[in-house]
């Protein structure tokens, strides 16, 4: 309980002691002969939740990871400290929004990639083409982790995010490119040659796709003001993501499809032989 007496009766502890308390009966009694009245540093304000006191400790991590943090934390507080009996410690702030959110995207990003693959199932018609795609995610994640380790920056919330995005555009750019090299194909063109010019023609547009969305996340990737520390993981992974993913895209995949394409083409002819004339 926190009191404020007037002026003339908080001057000394003396005044305190002769302050009058009334009982059941009427009676006016000395504080003094109730309490003992001493004085003592402590907080300057006693805060309270679910009928309990509350005592906050607030800190700010920087140069690190949040929830790595927390767990050495932690470990350092179960091992250290021991509590008298009727307290209780709990971790919460920023580190329980992070809990809270890891959880959520934990559901949102297996989602994201289960829509991923059944999208491309139905725009190709076929498991290989949709398979074949979908392997630029994993690739893009490699280039958003590699990024996010050389600019020493920790898996956060925003990163995963960025990762999100990332898988997007990866895919479009497959799709892209493939569409191009099947349409070409069911106009006559042999394998190699819808694979060559599908190829070359989607160069630009890949290209293009990608440096777009690189460039417009630099500024994020070297921001310093508020909100930093949010921007940068999501650009980094980005940018990171689409350089190995612009690779894949370009340079293996045409070359897996022309050759998953060419060993279907020659299956059927080593089951079926041509008979030979005689």
């Amino acid at each position: 309980m926190q009191v404020r007496f007037q002026a003339d009766q908080r001057s000394s502890e003396d005044a305190i002691r002769k302050l009058k308390v009334g009982d059941s009966e009427g009676h006016f009694i000395p504080i003094s002969q109730l309490a003992d009245v001493v004085s003592e540093q402590g907080p300057a304000q006693i805060s309270r939740e679910d009928v309990q006191r509350k005592i906050s400790v607030e800190l700010n991590v920087r140069g690190r990871d949040l929830g790595g943090f927390v767990t050495e934390a932690r470990n350092a507080v179960a091992a250290q400290v021991r509590l008298p009996e009727g307290y209780s410690l709990e971790w919460g702030g920023q580190f329980e929004q992070l809990a809270s959110a890891s959880r959520r995207l934990a559901i949102a990003l297996p989602v994201a990639l289960l829509l991923i693959f059944v999208l491309l199932y139905l725009n190709f018609g076929a498991f290989g083409p949709a398979v074949l795609i979908f392997f630029n995610i994993p690739l893009a994640a490699t280039g958003g982790m590699l990024a996010l380790l050389a600019r020493g920056l920790p898996f956060s919330i925003s990163a995963g995010v960025g990762f999100i995005a990332l898988f997007g555009i990866a895919v479009s750019n497959g799709v892209v490119l493939l569409t191009y090299i099947r349409e070409l194909q069911h106009e006559g063109k042999v394998l190699h040659q819808a694979v060559r010019e599908g190829s070359e023609t989607r160069l630009r547009p890949v290209v293009m796709t990608a440096l777009v969305a690189s460039l417009g996340f630099i500024p994020m990737a070297i921001s310093t003001g508020a909100g930093a520390e949010v921007q940068r993981p999501l650009a980094t992974v980005v940018i990171g993501g689409l350089v190995t993913s612009t690779l894949l895209t370009l340079l293996v995949l045409p070359a897996v499809y022309q050759w998953l394409e060419a060993r279907k083409e020659k299956s059927p002819r080593e089951q079926f032989p041509e008979e030979s004339s005689t």
